[in-house]
């Protein structure tokens, strides 16, 4: 049979944010070099080019394991079976967009350093978010998360990387019901809060978008699960799913208005913001921002919110920021 063409790709994935490291094609046999676990989960097509079987849960994990080593000195990086094996290349765009957040209310300069305390809801066992974040921008992080196996499995990747150590906090959240009550302490100042919330409202809504996902990944029917990236089910669904967590989380923020610059999360589904929307008008915030974010052919976007006026913003960041060195 005559190979294919070789297809053509750009040099750049354009649609990620200008300054994730992300951006360009990999260079597969670096990545080796770093994680030689990764040269099982290097397939050729049939056009000669080298990608990552993305519909191998193993490989997703080992392709994670090579980009943190890589990109952001992560020597030791395991999770326990069947939880949740994030996108590296979104997540950093949630972490870069949320710098330039903050840097919109402090001249145009991205606060950094330790002094920067975001609190990640929901840090899985993964705790990818405050790794990029401690590495791009020297971030503090406090990570919650009401599963006690994905707080040991955060706290044993913290204790293997010693630039971790002095940079993430992590917390259980031992009544589910709550999102920041229990989690937020006396006196405890947040610049941000991050989510990336239970995007399916049911069990049987998540079966069907991993279907429909592993069957485009395919190119064929798939009728049989096999999770690629993992996940229990409260990391992938809530009754309600994201909207529901949302206006949750949208309520309880009011309680801590005074201790937190910016809240956050992540909005899955364009449907999900009018709902949303409403959520914060009922709870008067002050000022509300939607950012867009893209990979591929998926399309998200961040809402951010605060309760801040004017004044108090520019007391946090004269009391906060201005001592920071900044980007």
């Amino acid at each position: 049979m005559m190979r294919q063409q070789k297809r053509q790709h750009p040099p750049e994935k354009l649609k990620l944010h200008p300054r994730n490291r992300h951006r360009g094609r990999y260079e597969f046999k670096t990545l080796i070099v770093r994680c030689p676990e990764r040269a099982d989960c290097v397939i050729l097509h049939s056009y000669g080019d080298e990608s990552v079987d993305f519909s191998n849960p193993k490989a997703v994990k080992i392709m994670n394991k090579a980009l943190l080593n890589y990109f952001y000195d992560i020597d030791f990086w395991e999770i326990p079976d069947d939880y949740l094996c994030p996108p590296i290349p979104g997540r950093a765009d949630y972490i870069h967009y949320i710098a330039d957040l903050l840097a919109a209310e402090n001249d145009g300069k991205i606060p950094t350093g330790r002094q920067i305390n975001c609190l990640d809801t929901g840090v899985g066992a993964n705790c990818v978010y405050p790794i990029i974040g401690s590495k791009e921008y020297g971030w503090s992080f406090v990570g919650s998360d009401v599963d006690a196996v994905s707080i040991r499995s955060a706290n044993k990747i913290i204790e293997n990387n010693p630039r971790l150590r002095e940079a993430v906090e992590c917390r259980l959240q031992t009544a589910p019901q709550n999102i920041f009550r229990g989690i937020f302490r006396a006196n405890e100042l947040f610049d941000v809060t991050i989510c990336n919330p239970p995007f399916h409202s049911s069990a049987a809504q998540a079966k069907a978008g991993t279907l429909q996902k592993l069957s485009n990944l395919n190119n064929r029917t798939v009728t049989k699960v096999t999770r690629n990236f993992g996940g229990q089910n409260r990391e992938i669904w809530c009754e309600g799913g994201e909207e529901k967590f949302a206006a949750a989380m949208i309520a309880e923020s009011v309680e801590f208005r005074n201790s937190c610059f910016w809240f956050s999360t992540l909005i899955a589904k364009q449907a999900s913001l009018k709902n949303v929307y409403a959520a914060l008008k009922n709870v008067k915030a002050l000022e509300l921002k939607t950012i867009p974010m893209g990979q591929g052919n998926k399309i998200s976007r961040i809402v951010a919110w605060t309760f801040l006026d004017e004044e108090q913003r520019k007391s946090w960041k004269n009391t906060r920021w201005k001592s920071n060195r900044s980007k």
